[in-house]
């Protein structure tokens, strides 16, 4: 399952989702808006996205991990709008058999949705506003 949405995301309801009882091992990662980059203080980051291609390449990531790894689950939300510190940007759920293959599965899923969907962020804090530098989705 993939989901792109404005709203907050609700980790529990996540949890629940990858639930399974022939799942020895859930691995989750959680993405959060911190209060600093490189060059200094964030106060909020917005998040924006071409929503039509990013839940495209979001599908055919969670069809890559599905069929990479012996999993029972899979789950990828990223949020956009404007995000303050602290709260959640991203997360990447995955269940299975065994804790390697959930582990690599969901390290996989989160390397390639901030390497492969095109959803930008601006850094903002009090006293300036920057994207921050991405990779080229260009090939």
């Amino acid at each position: 399952m993939i989901i792109i949405t404005k709203d907050p995301i609700d980790i529990q309801t996540v949890m629940e989702y990858v639930k399974d009882n022939a799942a020895g091992a859930i691995s989750i990662f959680i993405g959060n808006v911190r209060n600093h980059n490189s060059s200094g203080s964030v106060s909020e980051i917005l998040y924006e996205a071409y929503e039509k291609m990013a839940e495209e390449v979001m599908a055919k990531i969670e069809t890559e991990t599905l069929e990479k790894w012996k999993l029972r689950r899979f789950i990828a939300i990223h949020r956009i709008g404007k995000l303050k510190v602290g709260e959640t940007s991203v997360v990447v759920a995955v269940s299975s058999g065994h804790r390697r293959e959930a582990f690599d599965a969901c390290n996989y899923g989160i390397d390639n949705i901030k390497d492969r969907v095109p959803i930008w962020k601006k850094e903002i804090s009090t006293t300036s506003q920057k994207w921050a530098e991405g990779k080229s989705l260009v090939r």
